[in-house]
């Protein structure tokens, strides 16, 4: 008994020591080592653990949510400008006391549901059993796959451009109103004759891309509906590409080719002319009354009005809208390769593939 406290102690004591050099000397990287390592251990003795799936589904995207806010706010508040002293050591603290935060969270959810689940020691986790990692093997890679994808995602200069675009958006306002002309409807009216609507799954390679696929955990995040093949009417909701404010605006394809691996699907639904006539006035509609991109939708899976949407959240309730949806889901909940994967009725035809 007397070895265990004094061992318990000696862990003490190494902790704070830790601790108080981490506050007192580290740099961003080593700040974001921690977060992420700290996030590895976690994930991996989650897995292990016998603890039902949804659960360890649930504390994994835990802890990938608190990575993503420890690193946003080391960077803006730890290493940002400062103006005094003192707000740039209390800062620096308080990022340090984040790296705690997994283990807090960790401790509070299995206390809360009764269940014996604290983290293990060092001695334990040598003795963890070749049958345990070999049972769990396959869950501890697909883990430590997306640990490695985010410590890329979230790169230092990524995170910046995702912070500083934040101010362009409103979860409460519309925001963008009118940008759509009457060009776009002149052309998009051109094309009621072709007897179908197009949809667009894309992978940009953007960083705000990159992140959203960390919560989906697919390769394609972003989804837009054409009146025509060629893509010429291609519209959905999107950042605006920093020439128009974020909400419903027409799609550059240009734009689409932010990465090296950046491509697109086009999928055709058949629809007549009625059906797109009212897909048409549905979107005028839109861009009278007001729109703003639901970033916190993204998250929370709910909009505060009507008109502010995620792209497939617009996609699926325009569809939806004119009796073109083809499966059921709340609109909230659905994912750009919804659109594909959910076709259980074959509704939709492969149009071409493109690759930038």
């Amino acid at each position: 008994m007397n070895d265990l406290i004094s061992e318990r102690k000696l862990l003490n004591v190494v902790i704070w020591a830790v601790l108080i050099g981490v506050a007192s000397f580290a740099t961003l990287p080593i700040f974001v080592m921690l977060y992420l390592e700290m996030a590895l251990i976690l994930i991996v003795v989650t897995w292990i653990k016998d603890f039902p799936r949804q659960l360890k589904s649930m504390m994994t995207l835990a802890y990938l949510l608190l990575v993503i806010f420890q690193i946003s706010f080391c960077v803006v508040a730890s290493f940002g400008n400062h103006l005094f002293v003192g707000t740039a050591i209390i800062s620096r603290i308080f990022s340090t006391g984040l790296i705690l935060l997994p283990f807090i969270l960790e401790r509070s959810m299995f206390d809360h549901n009764n269940t014996e689940a604290y983290l293990p020691t060092f001695r334990e986790m040598a003795t963890l059993s070749f049958a345990e990692l070999k049972e769990n093997g396959e869950s501890i890679r697909q883990n430590l796959q997306g640990v490695g994808k985010l410590r890329r995602t979230l790169a230092l200069d990524g995170i910046k451009a995702v912070i500083a675009d934040l101010h362009r958006h409103s979860s409460v306002h519309y925001i963008n109103d009118g940008t759509l002309t009457e060009s776009y409807f002149e052309r998009a009216k051109a094309t009621l004759t072709d007897p179908y609507m197009y949809l667009v799954i894309s992978h940009t390679g953007s960083n705000a891309s990159d992140i959203i696929s960390l919560f989906t955990k697919k390769q394609y995040n972003h989804t837009s509906l054409s009146f025509d093949e060629g893509l010429q009417t291609a519209i959905s909701y999107n950042g605006g590409n920093n020439v128009y404010p974020p909400g419903l605006n027409s799609e550059m394809i240009e734009a689409f080719h932010q990465a090296d691996d950046a491509s697109l699907l086009v999928y055709r639904l058949s629809a007549t002319s009625v059906q797109k006539q009212a897909i048409l006035e549905h979107i005028r509609h839109i861009n009278e009354v007001g729109s703003a991109y639901n970033i916190i939708g993204l998250v929370l899976k709910h909009s505060l009005r009507p008109n502010i949407m995620f792209c497939s959240q617009f996609v699926y309730q325009t569809l939806a809208s004119t009796g073109l949806a083809y499966f059921k889901k709340a609109d909230g909940m659905v994912k750009p390769t919804d659109f594909i994967e959910q076709d259980y009725y074959k509704k939709l035809d492969f149009c071409y593939e493109i690759k930038f």
